[in-house]
């Protein structure tokens, strides 16, 4: 039997959101070797619903209701354009909703974020290696060539 396709409901994630957005949040960072402290939950969820922060979480919803995916989108200012700048920072869909383009769907209501904010590009990054991810990436965006570096502080 064909695994189902129904597209999800993709909002802006609520207060009420937290318990189910954490597992997710967390299967992300595993994803990327990654352990924060949990004050950095915290701190990351109070800036989602901060009105003065530029930052947005976003969740993907399946038929039953259930949060399947998420993604975090930070807006900032560019010196190379004159309108906003969206970052796409984090994109996780459950394994069992891969394939499904819950992720595609995630990433293009970023994107009518960005256009209803004024932004004049939406971008991000992924791990090289990461080639399941990569492969819907090059179908829905142009890859910029660049290379990050990072200096710790």
């Amino acid at each position: 039997m064909a695994a189902t396709t129904t597209t999800p409901i993709i909002r802006p994630l609520e207060p009420s959101d937290r318990a189910a957005w954490e597992p997710l949040w967390e299967a992300y960072l595993r994803f990327y070797e990654t352990v924060l402290p949990k004050e950095m939950y915290d701190l990351t969820w109070s800036r989602f619903h901060d009105p003065a922060e530029p930052m947005h979480a976003l969740g993907a919803f399946d038929e039953t209701g259930k949060m399947v995916g998420i993604v975090h989108a930070i807006f900032h200012r560019s010196c190379w354009l004159p309108d906003w700048t969206c970052y796409l920072q984090d994109l996780y869909v459950h394994m069992n909703q891969r394939g499904k383009r819950t992720g595609e769907a995630l990433i293009e209501a970023v994107a009518d974020l960005a256009r209803a904010n004024g932004a004049g590009r939406l971008y991000w990054l992924t791990h090289e290696s990461n080639a399941t991810a990569r492969r819907l990436y090059d179908r829905i965006a142009q890859n910029a060539g660049f290379i990050q570096y990072r200096k710790p502080l």
